[in-house]
């Protein structure tokens, strides 16, 4: 952790964001919610999924992007289905609703695939994944991006999202979590980037006119996040936009609105979560041992030169958490004074005070 970046303990963050959320005119229980599903996200190093977002929110909030006190609703739609309608809701409320309802579909029939309509931006993909999986379940979680960052293979017109993808799997470890955008990096590594006056390096974003490479983040407007593996990555973004998208009535293609640049209006954000249950399988001892032998084969294979350790996924996300629950949540002085800017505003006590 570099000098200029401060630790702030997680119950510091998680009080702020609750308070911020209240007093923006959300009931208390769905405020808590949502600063635990942001805090969360920090913790596990999803830094551009976090806290990073309440300035934006709460802007949001006050233009009236989104319903500060939704009604969701779930309709099942058969006995391992079901539809979740947001009414506009913050995704974090929407989507952990989406997910807990997903996870009592699969305990009664096996499986459960859950869409959702009418959300909005969620934050860290992995996080719902990880949510069924700490029940025995495998999880995988997918969305259509709150905006258009990427290209079809071979277009110059951004009709895709970096729609993620996120899959979580039971150990003995705790979940092992895969959370990817089908972009090189996601469209919020680009605004940490830009917050912290960092350079990118080439070949995450590309000008739309030229094709040349873009490293100013802030010059991101103008340019195209470049997909995951080529034709192989917009086709991925293609197909989950589908499924969370068409498949659920929600925001997909030149329907999508840049929830960047637009406050006032729904973004109609389309998700879906699948929950599967294990045990209908194999008995989840047996598959937590499987698991721990295939697991470690991996670690213990031989590396190429120069590799001093084989990283699988949900490595880094555990050392992350443990680190940050242990030293405080890396925030760099722009972040911090922009937090304080939203608390002052909505007059709740700013990190400062909190710490104090």
């Amino acid at each position: 952790m570099s000098d200029d970046v401060r630790g702030v303990p997680a119950a510091a963050i998680r009080s702020l964001v609750a308070d911020c959320f209240s007093a923006a005119g959300m009931v208390a229980d769905d405020a808590a919610c949502v600063a635990e599903l942001m805090v969360e996200a920090d913790l596990t190093g999803a830094d551009g999924h976090g806290v990073m977002r309440l300035a934006h929110y709460m802007r949001r909030f006050k233009a009236g992007g989104f319903n500060r006190a939704p009604n969701i609703s779930v309709t099942q739609t058969a006995p391992a289905t079901a539809l979740v309608d947001g009414d506009n809701g913050i995704g974090h409320l929407v989507v952990s609703r989406a997910t807990r309802t997903a996870m009592t579909l699969a305990r009664a029939a096996g499986v459960a695939w859950v869409g959702v309509r009418r959300s909005n931006h969620a934050g860290a993909a992995g996080i719902y994944a990880a949510m069924p999986a700490a029940e025995g379940m495998i999880g995988i979680y997918a969305a259509v991006a709150s905006a258009n960052h990427m290209a079809a293979s071979g277009s110059a017109e951004p009709l895709l999202g970096t729609n993620p993808l996120a899959i979580g799997v039971p150990t003995n470890d705790g979940a092992m979590v895969f959370d990817m955008a089908t972009t090189i990096v996601s469209y919020g590594t680009i605004k940490k980037y830009a917050m912290q006056g960092r350079a990118m390096p080439p070949g995450w974003l590309v000008s739309a006119t030229t094709g040349e490479p873009i490293t100013d983040p802030k010059q991101s407007a103008e340019g195209l996040l470049l997909p995951v593996g080529g034709y192989k990555g917009s086709g991925l973004a293609l197909m989950l936009g589908v499924l969370a998208g068409v498949l659920n009535g929600a925001a997909f293609g030149r329907a999508v609105i840049d929830f960047n640049a637009e406050d006032k209006r729904g973004t109609n954000t389309g998700q879906f979560i699948l929950a599967l249950d294990v045990a209908r399988f194999m008995p989840m001892e047996g598959f937590r041992a499987a698991m721990d032998v295939h697991l470690g084969d991996l670690r213990a294979a031989s590396r190429l030169p120069g590799v001093d350790a084989i990283r699988l996924p949900g490595d880094r996300r555990r050392y992350c958490r443990a680190e940050r629950l242990r030293d405080g949540v890396p925030l760099p002085p722009a972040l911090v004074a922009q937090l304080d800017d939203v608390a002052q505003g909505l007059g709740v006590k700013t990190l400062a005070q909190r710490l104090a």
